[in-house]
């Protein structure tokens, strides 16, 4: 799916940046040519880089690394790393069932009811993308209660 955005997105003629860790160069085929191709020793340094040349991030329906990428740029938005839009373009329902356990997170007493309106979510690519640029960072209380330690 990554191949096609970007050979669209390069078609229109956007700009793309490819990150990936040098682990990864050898089992990973890059199918479109990259004018700024930026190799990196880790996962960790790969998804710092994406969030210093970012304005946004998104996530498209995926598996296990793309919900492991989408929680910790929530964290990071979280613990106030960053202030930028998080949104899941949600195809056809995809992410319903993760956006009820972060409800249930929220019921439990697991996460602050705030940390919900960190996560933009349309099945509609345009109006998230109208969702992103609207968004402003709510200001999200700590979850530890210091009176309670």
């Amino acid at each position: 799916m990554m191949g096609r955005i970007s050979e669209t997105v390069k078609a229109g003629g956007g700009e793309i940046i490819g990150i990936i860790p040098n682990a990864l160069l050898a089992r990973e085929v890059v199918r479109v040519e990259l004018a700024d191709l930026r190799i990196v020793r880790s996962m960790h340094e790969r998804k710092a880089m994406m969030v210093e040349l970012s304005d946004g991030f998104i996530a498209l329906p995926g598996g296990f690394g793309t919900f492991e990428e989408f929680c910790e740029i929530v964290t990071w938005a979280q613990l106030g790393l960053h202030s930028k839009p998080v949104g899941l373009l949600n195809v056809e329902g995809y992410f319903d069932p993760l956006l009820l356990q972060f409800d249930r997170a929220v019921s439990e007493e697991f996460a602050h009811p705030d940390n919900n309106r960190l996560i933009l979510h349309e099945g509609d690519p345009g109006r998230l993308l109208d969702l992103m640029e609207a968004y402003r960072p709510p200001a999200v209380e700590q979850w530890i209660d210091p009176d309670e330690s």
